[in-house]
């Protein structure tokens, strides 16, 4: 969802048309964890984990996969 010009000027709004190279440096300033973003691999691991058996006493939870966004933000 934000692989797209119009995000990278939010980054880089002296260029004209920044591309993801012109905005890695910013973009991996901001996550509190190494990387640009969530990869959908990330996400299929988590719900991998759920789905077994050493999940198996996991219920009514919610698990973030996000970066350390949700502790980050609750600081």
């Amino acid at each position: 969802m934000i692989r797209n010009e119009a995000s990278f000027r939010h980054f880089a709004p002296d260029l004209e048309h920044p591309t993801l190279d012109d905005v890695r440096p910013a973009l991996e300033a901001i996550n509190p964890m190494p990387g640009l973003w969530v990869e959908p691999q990330d996400v299929a691991d988590a719900v991998a984990f759920l789905l077994s058996d050493e999940a198996r006493y996991i219920s009514g939870e919610t698990l973030g996969v996000s970066m350390g966004w949700t502790a980050h933000n609750a600081a």
